[in-house]
């Protein structure tokens, strides 16, 4: 299998379906990347991780988070 060159900038990669994509929802040698309900497997590099179920609030869900985080820039992956 032969995976497309990574694109600077990129701190995690998907893997689909077998193929590997850029995470920016780019298109990749011309096709473009479709959203998947299918599982998929996320590579994320980062300082650290927490696990946290989502509260209700209003009509919409929200995750509550570290002060220490305030300003800082955070990846959210549903797992179920």
């Amino acid at each position: 299998m032969t995976f497309p060159p990574r694109v600077l900038g990129d701190s995690y990669k998907i893997t689909a379906a077998g193929k590997l994509y850029p995470a920016q929802g780019r298109a990749v040698r011309g096709v473009a990347m479709a959203r998947t309900r299918k599982e998929s497997k996320f590579e994320v590099f980062g300082e650290e991780m927490l696990e946290k179920v989502v509260a209700k609030s209003g009509s919409s869900g929200r995750v509550y988070l570290p002060p220490d985080w305030i300003g800082k820039r955070v990846k959210v992956i549903r797992v179920e």
